[in-house]
């Protein structure tokens, strides 16, 4: 049984689904760019008391790159789920749009852009893409320990 609070508001929910586990879920609006200091922002809420030190930032930093390569290379809405449990956290981006994102060398022409899925590579314990049969989710794992 999932039992949890949801914001209408802000179009955020976060979910209580065991003594050992807890969710945020949140859709993110077609463009709308300022979801991702406030995804960083929910996220950070729900790390609070997780993992060693270190260990939320890079969840943070993560999340917003998966954040905003979902908003700004599909022109669709997206939704971020995040989940805790003691030993670890799994963030995952869904959009609707088909296409698989590839890691790239960034372009060294443009200093902002280009790197979001390196970091994703370098930086997570874990990380994947998952179709869907509309779309797919970009997901990545962390220990709550430092690798």
């Amino acid at each position: 049984m999932v039992i949890g609070a949801s914001s209408a508001t802000s179009g955020e929910t976060t979910d209580t689904i065991s003594e050992h586990a807890s969710r945020l879920r949140r859709r993110l609006g077609r463009a709308d760019l300022r979801a991702v200091p406030e995804a960083r922002r929910e996220l950070r809420e729900l790390l609070r008391h997780w993992g060693k030190p270190g260990r939320s930032e890079i969840a943070e930093l993560l999340t917003s790159e998966l954040v905003t390569n979902a908003l700004v290379h599909t022109d669709d809405d997206a939704v971020l789920t995040a989940v805790v449990r003691p030993g670890g956290l799994r963030v995952e981006v869904r959009d609707f749009v088909p296409g698989r994102p590839e890691p790239q060398a960034p372009d060294t022409g443009d200093g902002t852009h280009g790197r979001g899925l390196v970091l994703v590579q370098s930086l997570a314990d874990d990380w994947g893409v998952r179709p869907h049969e509309v779309g797919k989710s970009v997901w990545f794992e962390l220990g709550a320990e430092a690798a």
